[in-house]
């Protein structure tokens, strides 16, 4: 049996460093700030960089950091960059079993184009993950103490509900950060699937659409997600940090500021680490926290996505000095 068995997305990324210069003010829209382009032109970038991405790749990468079996269930293309992400996957010790191929669709893939300071625009083509069905999954060795589920989008987010009930059969825990496409299928279904989720991950702004509370009220969020889920919940904030919702107290913590190489893939850093420190200590909430905010701090800080070794983690908690506030609900 596995530690954990991560559900998501496959994808070969490309990271592009963009010069100052095509950032330029918008009056039209919010943000305040646009990418421009000439069509037609030819423009030269400082530096390029190519790794592995999509929700369950990224997720799996600091299970298998922080040295637990860990396997990757998805779909990529029968082709050089589905070929490589098997390949890439057992690299890091990550099974690879419950990876499918197909030929209708290539591997997913992104350009993630970096504005310096600022923010970044990503091209996105959702392929192959997209495609994965019920059949392709050998349910009877799908067996982990953590299943977690990264966003599921466009038709693969139908699966939530067979895997969610699959884990609860065999007595698994269940983490998932649902993502648009998920929280869009409906408010029964969304109930449904809420009483099988132990760990409930989410950013603000999926926490505002799933309570239908608006973004800026964080307190109403929180009210009305314990409302809604009984389980242990989280909310991520950005450069604020995030707050936990458990056992009728709020826990509240934030990162003192540093200096950001790239903001892709930091809310899975997040969640993985934030589980893999429930795995490893019991499920002290606390420790879990710290573990998450440093995990998505090495994320910020990498160029390159890669994952945090439990021995550094422990360091880098140590280092940090995390006050987390605790309060009753």
């Amino acid at each position: 049996m596995f530690d954990v068995i991560t559900f998501g997305s496959a994808a070969w990324d490309v990271f592009m460093d963009l010069p100052p210069k095509f950032i330029k003010k918008s009056a039209h829209f919010t943000p305040a700030k646009d990418m421009v382009f000439d069509l037609g032109s030819k423009i030269d970038v400082p530096g390029t960089r190519f790794a592995f991405g999509g929700g369950g790749i990224n997720t799996a990468r600091t299970f298998a950091a922080q040295g637990l079996l860990t396997a990757y269930c998805g779909m990529a293309g029968d082709d050089i960059p589905g070929r490589e992400a098997v390949a890439y996957l057992n690299e890091l010790g990550i099974d690879t079993g419950f990876l499918s191929k197909t030929a209708k669709k290539a591997t997913n893939n992104s350009v993630v184009l970096n504005a310096p300071g600022t923010d970044r625009v990503i091209l996105v083509y959702r392929g192959a993950s997209e495609l994965l069905a019920a059949e392709n999954i050998d349910w009877q060795k799908l067996n982990a103490k953590l299943f977690y589920l990264a966003p599921l989008s466009g038709k693969l987010c139908r699966l939530t509900e067979r895997i969610t009930l699959h884990a609860k059969k065999r007595g698994a825990m269940v983490a998932a950060n649902l993502g648009n496409s998920q929280l869009a299928m409906g408010r029964a279904c969304i109930k449904s699937l809420l009483a099988r989720i132990d760990v409930l991950i989410l950013n603000q702004e999926e926490a505002a659409m799933m309570t239908g509370v608006d973004y800026a009220d964080e307190a109403g969020i929180i009210k009305k997600i314990v409302h809604m889920h009984s389980g242990i919940s989280v909310v991520t904030k950005g450069e604020d940090g995030a707050v936990v919702i458990a056992g009728g107290k709020i826990y509240e913590a934030k990162l003192k500021k540093f200096k950001i190489a790239n903001i892709t893939g930091a809310g899975d850093a997040f969640g993985s680490g934030f589980m893999s420190g429930m795995l490893a200590s019991g499920k002290d909430i606390e420790y879990s926290m710290r573990l998450a905010l440093i995990n998505a701090k090495h994320c910020l800080s990498s160029r390159v996505p890669e994952g945090l070794p439990a021995s550094r983690a422990l360091r880098l908690i140590e280092q940090e000095n995390i006050k987390i506030k605790i309060r009753s609900l």
